[in-house]
């Protein structure tokens, strides 16, 4: 005979199972008016959000929102298939929040170069990351392309997709300094 409180239990994890299948997604957190209010606020945000010294949090739900909710954010990656791994802003929070407890990072924009057409935007920034703010020399340089949208008077980061400096492919002259 099956023991009742089995029985029980088997009965509610079936009675629970379409809701928790049908449940609502969890809302995407707001952007703060200031961080979406142009091309420079969202891109100066983005990098404000990611750097920081070793263990300290980041403000992940500020990351999150500004960036739309169909975007993707692509390192090059000569070894991964195809080149590339595409990442969700959470995909990315997930990849990136061991290794910013481990390692500062602070990454800051050496130039850009934007291109803008109606509602959507391209951006070439030059970067340079450092583990320690005061650090003399960054660790990492290369270049990100932020492609943006505006939707209701808000910019939103469509995709970022980076490739960092190799002494074959350094950052092009012309767009250190340019803004």
């Amino acid at each position: 005979m099956v023991n009742k409180s089995v029985a029980a239990a088997a009965a509610l994890l079936v009675a629970a199972a379409p809701l928790s299948a049908t449940a609502e997604p969890e809302a995407a957190p707001v952007a703060a008016p200031a961080d979406v209010a142009s091309i420079d606020a969202v891109m100066t945000a983005v990098y404000e959000v990611i750097s920081g010294p070793a263990g300290a949090p980041r403000d992940w739900d500020r990351f999150v929102s500004l960036f739309h909710e169909d975007a993707r954010l692509i390192p090059y990656a000569s070894a991964a298939p195809g080149g590339a791994q595409a990442l969700s802003p959470t995909g990315y929070v997930e990849r990136a929040q061991t290794a910013f407890q481990e390692n500062g990072f602070f990454e800051v924009e050496i130039g850009r170069r934007v291109e803008l057409y109606g509602d959507i935007a391209h951006a070439f920034s030059a970067y340079e990351a450092r583990r320690n703010e005061d650090d003399a020399e960054p660790f990492l340089r290369g270049v990100n392309s932020f492609q943006l949208i505006r939707h209701e008077g808000a910019w939103r980061v469509m995709t970022i997709f980076w490739q960092a400096e190799t002494p074959d492919n350094p950052v092009p002259e012309d767009l250190i300094g340019a803004k």
